[in-house]
């Protein structure tokens, strides 16, 4: 809650547009389940990327065009409020982080699904049908 919602000597007063309250939309059904699948990702990622030196996501922000870099447990946070709240934290660029220790979304997703390939490579899934 604003403690200084409708006083007119609000500090924040200037940062907002008129008529803004602030007040965003709670997240939707779908939205609320990508957090939740982006959580459980993030999971495997971590267990997966985490031992061979990799310290966190890579993001490339759509407001400041600029990367993000997240460790595992920020990102995690981040996540969770989100899902609590309905709204994203404010972020800054991390303080000159090494871009080697950080990989996009879309490298660890492949990299989760080599790893699964290559465990359930000559399982039953693969077999042929028994005659």
């Amino acid at each position: 809650m604003d403690p200084f919602n409708g006083d007119p000597a609000d500090p924040a007063a200037g940062l907002h547009g008129p008529g803004d309250d602030g007040e965003l939309d709670p997240l939707t059904d779908v939205e609320r389940q990508d957090v939740l699948e982006d959580l459980a990702d993030l999971e495997i990622y971590q267990a997966l990327l985490a031992p061979i030196g990799v310290r966190g996501l890579v993001i490339e922000c759509e407001d400041c065009r600029e990367p993000h870099y997240f460790d595992w447990d920020l990102l995690r946070g981040n996540l969770r409020h989100l899902l609590s709240s309905g709204r994203p934290r404010v972020h800054e660029p991390a303080y000159d982080p090494d871009p080697d220790h950080y990989v996009t979304w879309d490298y660890a997703r492949g990299y989760a699904d080599g790893v699964h390939d290559t465990l359930t490579e000559g399982t039953d899934e693969d077999a042929p049908p028994a005659r």
